[in-house]
């Protein structure tokens, strides 16, 4: 699976746009170190392949974080990832 930050694909061409995909590592502890943001680039790995696609274009991250008014509680956040899934062209 090809992964572009960009519109493009290094050393690909874009067929056609399958659509936009979104994923997101579980919930956790703000303060609990762990590799997030390739837990959630994982699950939308997956997720374009479940569409048959060949890369992930304008992939972008996000954190996601829980506001709560209670100062016992622990602060909660995800990393969440988004990208279109792609068809490439192949070669001829």
């Amino acid at each position: 699976m090809r992964i572009s930050h960009t519109h493009e694909v290094e050393g690909g061409r874009v067929l056609y746009p399958i659509g936009r995909i979104e994923a997101a590592s579980g919930w956790h502890a703000s303060s609990v170190s762990g590799d997030w943001k390739n837990v959630a680039l994982q699950r939308l790995i997956a997720a374009a392949m479940d569409y048959d696609a060949d890369a992930i274009v304008d992939v972008d991250y996000k954190v996601d974080g829980v506001q709560t008014f209670d100062l016992s509680a622990i602060p909660l956040e995800r990393i969440s990832v988004s990208g279109v899934a792609v068809k490439l062209a192949r070669a001829a």
